[in-house]
C-alpha cells in the first residue's frame, strides 16, 4: 500500500488547507480558517458561536480571534441572543455572503477542473471512498477526530 500520509499531505498542500491564506476576496486575505468559518455560517441559520467552534474542531479561544478578525473586516456579525444573552449568534453581513459565494464559486470551479481529467466513473468512486473516509474518520477516539456535520 502505498504511504497514507505522504497521499494526504500532497493532497493538503493541493487543496491549500497548509496557506497562511488561502484567498483574497474584496481586497481582504482570507485564511484557510476563516473560510472555513465563513462556509459554516453560510449553511446554518443564526448558528451560535459554540455550535461553529464545535463543527469545526477549534477551541473557543482560538475560534474567538477568528470571529474578532472577520468582524473587524466587515465579513461577519455577532449578535445576543434574545433568549439567552450569554449565547451570541453569528450571519454574514452583505460582504460576507458577497465573499462566501465568491469563494464557494472559486472552489466549485477547482473542483470542476479537477474532476474534468477524470472518468464519470472515477470522480463517484472517489466522492464515494472520501465519504466513507470521513465516515471512519468520525468513528475515530482520537483527537483529531472530525466532528460530525
Amino acid at each position: 500500500m502505498e504511504n497514507a500520509r505522504e497521499l494526504f499531505q500532497i493532497m493538503t498542500r493541493r487543496l491549500g488547507l497548509l496557506n497562511k491564506n488561502c484567498c483574497t476576496v474584496g481586497g481582504c486575505d482570507l485564511s484557510p480558517a476563516h473560510s472555513h468559518i465563513l462556509y459554516e455560517v453560510d449553511r446554518r441559520h443564526n448558528p451560535s458561536m459554540q455550535q461553529i467552534a464545535e463543527t469545526l474542531g477549534t477551541d473557543v479561544t482560538t475560534f474567538s480571534r477568528q470571529v474578532q478578525a472577520l468582524i473587524k473586516m466587515n465579513l461577519l456579525q455577532k449578535t445576543p441572543d434574545p433568549s439567552d444573552r450569554r449565547v451570541y449568534t453569528l450571519s454574514l453581513t452583505v460582504p460576507g455572503k458577497m465573499a462566501a459565494t465568491t469563494i464557494d464559486t472559486q472552489m466549485n470551479a477547482y473542483l470542476d477542473e479537477v474532476f474534468s481529467y477524470m472518468s464519470e466513473f472515477e470522480q463517484e468512486t472517489l466522492l464515494r471512498s472520501v465519504k466513507l473516509f470521513n465516515e471512519a474518520m468520525g468513528k475515530s477516539s482520537k483527537c483529531c477526530a472530525p466532528v460530525t456535520g
